[in-house]
């Protein structure tokens, strides 16, 4: 793995406020004053639900990435947005400036990476984002993202990857289900893939279940590990199944081995997937 000293924050989605920003720099400078972190000024735009118009956020994307002063980009929040930009961004960018660059992120921001996987582009990775500072537990999950970008800590890194020789990626799994047969849609073929989701009614959980899994069952995945699935919504009345029930039942109608728990989520627990081989 490359070593990252220059991080460059962005925000393909949603914005920041300036106070996220202070406290990421002041966390960062505390810790790992080893580390250059630029958080972009664009960050604190808004159009509407957006940090800026999906053009506008397409464009800083290209401009941090082609600028040359950094080995990273790092997400800074989720929210919606990153599907509107995404194919603007990936159809201008520069494949020499961004072959050694890592991209991290998670949920919403799973469009970009899973974007940048199709195309070969650096190397995506799922896992935390600056404005998980609002989390209960989030200053944990920062500093582990900011550890791995320091020193690779391997103690960083979700556990089950130690254990495995195929290639892993991971997404939010309603992101991933609206992915699947998109230009944005990564082939995941020999792939182990790990999902996880937040504030949902468990039968939508048990719909893009469905969905992933019958429309995957076909590519020869590895398996799936489920994370997370926080913060359920209260049905009208009770689904009758558990999230980890439904996607044992899923994989197994499916034929994709269900391979059990993966220590990621929409938490201050979540942990680091490097798509790929990356980082092994």
């Amino acid at each position: 793995m490359k070593q990252i000293r220059r991080i460059g924050v962005i925000a393909p989605s949603t914005p920041i406020v300036r106070e996220d920003a202070e406290r990421l720099l002041a966390l960062a400078n505390d810790h790992f004053p080893q580390l250059a972190i630029g958080v972009s000024d664009a960050c604190f735009d808004r159009d509407g639900h957006f940090a800026g118009s999906d053009r506008r956020r397409a464009e800083n994307f290209c401009r941090a990435a082609h600028c040359g002063k950094y080995d990273a980009l790092w997400f800074a929040r989720g929210g919606y947005g990153a599907v509107r930009m995404a194919g603007l961004a990936l159809q201008s960018i520069d494949r020499a400036a961004v072959r050694d660059m890592v991209f991290m992120g998670y949920s919403d921001a799973g469009n970009l990476l899973g974007g940048l996987y199709r195309l070969g582009l650096g190397h995506p990775v799922h896992g935390p984002m600056p404005a998980d500072l609002r989390r209960d537990g989030g200053e944990a999950a920062v500093l582990r993202a900011l550890s791995w970008f320091a020193n690779g800590d391997r103690a960083a890194i979700e556990p089950s990857l130690a254990a495995t020789d195929a290639p892993v990626a991971a997404f939010n799994l309603m992101t991933l289900s609206m992915m699947i047969a998109t230009p944005l849609m990564p082939d995941l073929s020999g792939h182990v893939l790990m999902l996880e989701e937040v504030s949902e009614y468990v039968y939508a959980f048990d719909r893009a279940m469905a969905h992933v899994t019958t429309a995957l069952q076909d590519i020869g995945l590895a398996g799936i590990r489920m994370g997370r699935f926080g913060d359920i919504l209260p049905n009208d009345h009770p689904f009758g199944m558990e999230y980890e029930a439904i996607a044992k039942q899923w994989c197994e109608r499916t034929g994709i081995a269900y391979l059990g728990r993966a220590d990621i989520g929409h938490d201050g627990a979540n942990r680091i997937v490097p798509f790929g081989r990356f980082g092994r």
